[in-house]
């Protein structure tokens, strides 16, 4: 049997909204009914949505959940319920509601976010952790949600859930919570399209493009190709280094083989630097990027890493961007692409499993 416990106070829909009551209700019934996990890609998202139904206590009873409950400090998994409980304002279960032996289930969402601009230097992704808590607010019947985030790895999961911080999708109080809440809102339409899952028409989707991924094929490697070289890659190279890739994305290479003169990267326009540099070694870089004078403004004793956001600000007069292959070491391999065409290297970086450094 499962149950879902009263709200002490207002009940938390907007119809407006896709992080609502009747979307994020329709997907719990979907994960009840059909499938309780589900892992996939989206468009512009790092790496897999994973989204998962757990049930307390039964999602709880192992050994290694038992024995993290107990290092926590508790008897049991409805203690661990009802101090998350205390922290979104539901009514704790009592004594003899325990005895019931209910299970109360609840959404677990996981996925990655860009980090915010300050964070660039130290991390390439932020993950994002939302759990959906449903409950009764003025009503016999489950009506309601409440929502709880992290942005921290769920390695102790009891820890994990004790550490949750209850929030206000709408009120985000820092940078990482500003963007996670917002891709929070286009995963969550993602979720639906990939399940089926109806949306009101009272809701304001995030998007009007389909979010869900595409299958790789090798005119993504080409296009890839394409894009990082500005159209400069001739055809033929391009279709042979193109079919070389995806060939080997279909073995499953991950790291791909390459020596250090980075081989597929020939016939793209590139620079291998390590990641110590000066002003003027970085303005001789850009110049041999895009074949012209290139000078930036910058502050005195800057450096490295430091001179990225003042390199951006004079390239975007040009609308063009420095990005950087990921070398797997402490060198970069810079290369200048469109402006507006990042957003696409991004998600076929995604695709090809060739990692892209956006600087």
């Amino acid at each position: 049997m499962s149950s879902f416990f009263s709200n002490l106070f207002n009940r938390n829909n907007d119809p407006k909204s896709i992080v609502s009551f009747d979307v994020l209700y329709e997907v719990y019934s979907h994960l009840y009914h059909e499938s309780s996990r589900l892992n996939f890609k989206m468009k512009g998202i790092h790496d897999t949505v994973s989204v998962a139904l757990y049930s307390i206590p039964d999602s709880f009873d192992h050994d290694e959940g038992k024995a993290e409950i107990k290092k926590a400090g508790f008897n049991n998994a409805y203690e661990i319920l009802n101090e998350v409980y205390k922290k979104v304002n539901i009514g704790p279960l009592s004594d003899e509601e325990i005895k019931e032996g209910l299970n109360y289930y609840y959404i677990h969402i996981e996925f990655f976010s860009k980090p915010a601009p300050e964070m660039k230097k130290r991390l390439k992704h932020v993950l994002n952790n939302f759990i959906v808590f449903f409950c009764c607010t003025n009503s016999a019947e489950t009506n309601d949600f409440k929502l709880l985030y992290n942005n921290s790895y769920f390695y102790d999961y009891t820890r994990g859930l004790l550490e949750l911080k209850a929030v206000d999708i709408k009120e985000p109080t820092n940078e990482i919570q500003k963007i996670g809440f917002k891709d929070f809102e286009i995963v969550l339409h993602g979720i639906c399209e990939y399940l089926g899952a109806e949306i009101p028409a009272t809701v304001v989707k995030p998007s009007t493009e389909s979010l869900i991924a595409e299958s790789t094929s090798v005119e993504h490697f080409q296009e890839f190709l394409k894009l990082i070289s500005r159209g400069e890659m001739e055809e033929e190279l391009l279709e042979s280094q193109a079919q070389i890739l995806f060939e080997a994305f279909e073995e499953g290479i991950e790291d791909y083989d390459y020596d250090d003169e980075f081989d597929f990267f020939e016939g793209v326009n590139c620079w291998n630097s390590d990641w110590k540099f000066d002003a003027e070694e970085a303005e001789a870089i850009v110049s041999d990027l895009i074949d012209q004078d290139f000078k930036f403004d910058y502050p005195e004793e800057t450096y490295s890493h430091d001179l990225f956001p003042y390199i951006q600000k004079e390239l975007a007069k040009q609308e063009l961007e420095l990005m950087s292959y990921d070398t797997k070491g402490d060198s970069y391999l810079f290369f200048v692409a469109n402006k507006n065409e990042v957003d696409r290297i991004l998600e076929l970086s995604e695709l090809t499993k060739i990692e892209i450094d956006q600087l």
